[in-house]
């Protein structure tokens, strides 16, 4: 679905963004890309959705180069949530938001009536009435705007840039409830995060990247559990695989060490 070789991007006057990095995301498939800021993800994910055209190699989107397709194109197949909500938002409801792309694409009223209705209720707006201006929404319900403007479109892979800035703990377990379902169905997330609790228990894979190169890509549970990489880069492992460790299991999430402990302690 997604491919990249050997891409590389500079940004004007400033250090390389984007070194050398190849890739690919399968139908499916839920990765989680991690990194200290300024690693890239961000500028990796634009590139990934055509924002930014890479320096060298290339990009391919359902086998579309993103170098010679047009961005609106390309659209129809990636979902992009940026980790600013301000800076997707522009319509005058939030109604007229979360319809534009689907309207853009030529769909009848009362489907987009209903795919918006149901985004809406899918990331807990629901209950705002349908003219309601998006300047009049919490940081954290924008974001969930500019997330169900995305969910809406059912793109083949939903990129979401920090998407739990502004939401607590349980709206982010719905959101990531929603990226499952996503992923059953055979479309793919990419999700750029810091909060390896969420990752723990729900991503499969985990792509790690420093000064603009992908250092690790793999299992979940391959390299979260490697205490000695994720602290020789500057990551703090997970506590309950810290404790797992220390009492000679497995586990990884905190799920995983009650049960493993009271498996051994029934």
């Amino acid at each position: 679905m997604i491919e990249l070789k050997n891409v590389s991007f500079t940004y004007p006057n400033g250090p390389r963004a984007v070194d050398n990095v190849s890739l690919s995301i399968g139908e499916g498939e839920f990765v989680a890309l991690i990194g200290h800021s300024g690693a890239g993800k961000t500028t990796l994910a634009k590139l990934i959705v055509g924002l930014l055209k890479p320096e060298t190699g290339w990009v391919k989107v359902s086998g579309l180069d993103t170098k010679t397709t047009p961005v609106s194109k390309i659209a129809e197949h990636v979902g992009y949530v940026f980790q600013n909500p301000d800076l997707m938002i522009f319509s005058a409801t939030i109604y007229d938001e979360v319809a534009f792309a689907l309207r853009n694409r030529g769909y009848r009223e009362d489907e987009v009536k209903k795919r918006v209705v149901q985004a809406l209720k899918e990331v807990d707006l629901g209950h705002k009435p349908l003219d309601t201006p998006p300047y009049m929404l919490s940081f954290g319900e924008k974001h969930r705007l500019a997330i169900a403007s995305v969910l809406a479109t059912e793109p083949d892979l939903l990129i979401l840039d920090e998407p739990t800035t502004g939401l607590d703990y349980a709206r982010c377990l719905k959101l990531m409830e929603i990226c499952e379902r996503l992923v059953r169905k055979g479309r793919s997330v990419l999700i750029i995060t810091h909060d390896f609790g969420l990752i723990a228990e729900y991503a499969g894979r985990v792509l790690v990247m420093k000064k603009g190169r992908i250092i690790r890509d793999g299992a979940t549970r391959e390299v979260l559990r490697d205490v000695e990489f994720l602290e020789k880069e500057g990551f703090m492992p997970l506590q309950s695989t810290l404790l797992a460790r220390k009492l000679g299991l497995r586990a990884l999430t905190p799920r995983e060490l009650a049960s493993a402990i009271l498996e051994r302690n029934p």
